[in-house]
């Protein structure tokens, strides 16, 4: 009976009730899908580190990160693979070579490091074979007679490999874009000129489109007028073994592109064969043995266990590698759990006043209930039932919209693409992908239902303390 008449009282006044289940929608909706799209974020940067950067684990001789001598190897091999393959949770592990190198071109030199690969092992461990961009040729693909580099994107761009043709068939992919014909027309003073770098190209589209234009459509130009010449050469220069200066020249076999610029930059993939081949190294050494594990949740474990059977060596997660990641997956639950308590608040605050409200509009009522008989104990339920509908029926409504959001956005994802020189030099997505965990939803829920109960204390106990009489005669 009383939760039949506290769902009564509830829609007694519509509009009002209406209004509070609505600013509890749109509150618990925003922290939800804010909640998702943060955590995109961090969990998009995690999975890219640990897919195509750095994997699960990380072993090195101990001198190795410090010196980086190229005779830092790692002893024992045959050994070590057997205790890292027997390792629970260890899915697969492969061996690199890493040289310290100059790369250069007719225009520019960087520095890099070289890292000798077995590129069959590393499509197993890694995806970075898959960013492959269309048009550049592929990950090792076929046999060639010539030495052969896997590079990124920005080193190609620093090392003026890819350039910007204003050409016909660049103005044609314009054409076809939703770039307006105005800002086509304004470009035409441009074609067929090539543009070494996006430095260049990007100052005269600044002198000849204005803020907006730029900022809503630069990003189409420098697509339409990408352009690289597959089997481009790239001279590197090191140290071999035996200490003396050597180099030779590779052809580019494809150029890769991920959400991290600095990695892109300074991390150029070569076979492992061929290095060894042009260092002097005997085929067998390794200074690095790369580690993938069936699960990213078990790497704390795994760490320990692979760290105790081989004491004399470095053994690493990612988490050690990179611990401003860690630092950052930590810190967003502390975050998550900031964005969630003002929303309650806001919720707790929200109920308390209109349950408050609606006690003193019904005290004559109230007083009537208490003078046929209803005792206090269900005067108090039957308010604190009011609450929880209330707060149950915003929460909930909060979270369906949440999740439908959340689905239709995480299909095609959030474009950021006015940020993305800032975003992907500090290796994060452009494209967000909110994701949530479904337990969220639970304890969202059981948290909204705590703070319906908490929440209406105040107002029942108001209630309780009316005198019947007294609240019989105050409303006539």
């Amino acid at each position: 009976m009383i939760i039949e008449i506290a769902w009564k009282n509830v829609w007694r006044n519509k509009v009002r009730s209406l209004i509070v289940i609505a600013a509890m929608t749109i509150g618990v909706f925003a922290g939800v899908f804010s909640i998702a799209v943060m955590n995109s974020s961090v969990v998009q940067r995690i999975d890219s580190a640990v897919n195509e950067e750095l994997s699960h684990i990380q072993i090195n001789n101990k001198d190795f990160r410090s010196s980086n001598d190229i005779n830092d190897f790692i002893p024992d091999l045959d050994t070590l693979f057997e205790k890292i393959l027997t390792t629970e949770g260890v899915e697969d592990a492969t061996g690199r070579i890493i040289v310290q190198a100059m790369a250069s071109t007719a225009r520019k030199s960087t520095g890099v490091m070289l890292v000798g690969i077995d590129p069959e092992k590393e499509r197993h461990i890694f995806t970075l074979g898959e960013k492959v961009i269309p048009g550049t040729g592929g990950f090792f693909q076929g046999e060639t007679k010539y030495n052969t580099a896997y590079i990124g994107e920005k080193l190609a761009k620093e090392l003026n490999i890819v350039r910007y043709m204003m050409d016909d068939e660049a103005f044609n992919k314009m054409s076809e874009s939703d770039i307006p014909q105005e800002v086509i027309l304004k470009l035409e003073q441009f074609r067929g000129v090539r543009f070494v770098s996006e430095k260049k190209l990007k100052a005269e589209l600044r002198n000849v489109l204005s803020h907006k234009e730029f900022r809503q459509y630069s990003g189409q130009v420098f697509s339409s007028a990408w352009s690289y010449r597959e089997g481009s050469r790239i001279v590197f220069t090191f140290v071999d073994c035996e200490g003396n200066q050597t180099g030779a020249t590779f052809r580019i076999t494809g150029i890769f592109r991920t959400n991290n610029d600095m990695f892109e930059t300074s991390s150029v993939f070569v076979p492992y064969d061929e290095l060894c081949s042009l260092t002097g190294i005997e085929p067998g050494n390794y200074h690095r043995i790369i580690a993938r594990l069936t699960d990213n949740d078990i790497t704390d474990r795994v760490t320990r266990e692979v760290r105790a059977a081989l004491p004399s060596l470095e053994v690493l997660n990612w988490k050690e590698i990179s611990p401003d990641l860690a630092m950052l997956a930590d810190f967003m639950q502390q975050i998550y759990a900031l964005f969630m308590i003002i929303i309650l608040a806001a919720l707790a605050f929200g109920i308390v006043n209109t349950m408050l409200m609606a006690v003193l509009e019904r005290t004559r009522e109230i007083g009537m209930l208490a003078a046929i008989g209803m005792n206090r104990k269900k005067i108090f339920a039957m308010i604190m039932t009011e609450s929880v509908f209330l707060s149950v029926i915003g929460g909930i409504s909060g979270m369906i919209v949440g999740m439908v959001i959340i689905a239709v956005t995480s299909r095609n994802g959030i474009n950021l693409v006015n940020y993305s020189e800032g975003m992907e030099a500090i290796g994060y997505s452009v494209n967000l992908f909110p994701v949530i965990d479904p337990l969220f939803f639970t304890i969202t829920a059981c948290l909204i239902i705590l703070t319906g109960i908490i929440s209406s204390v105040y107002p029942a106990r108001k209630a309780l303390k009316l005198n019947p009489v007294e609240a019989l005669r105050g409303e006539k």
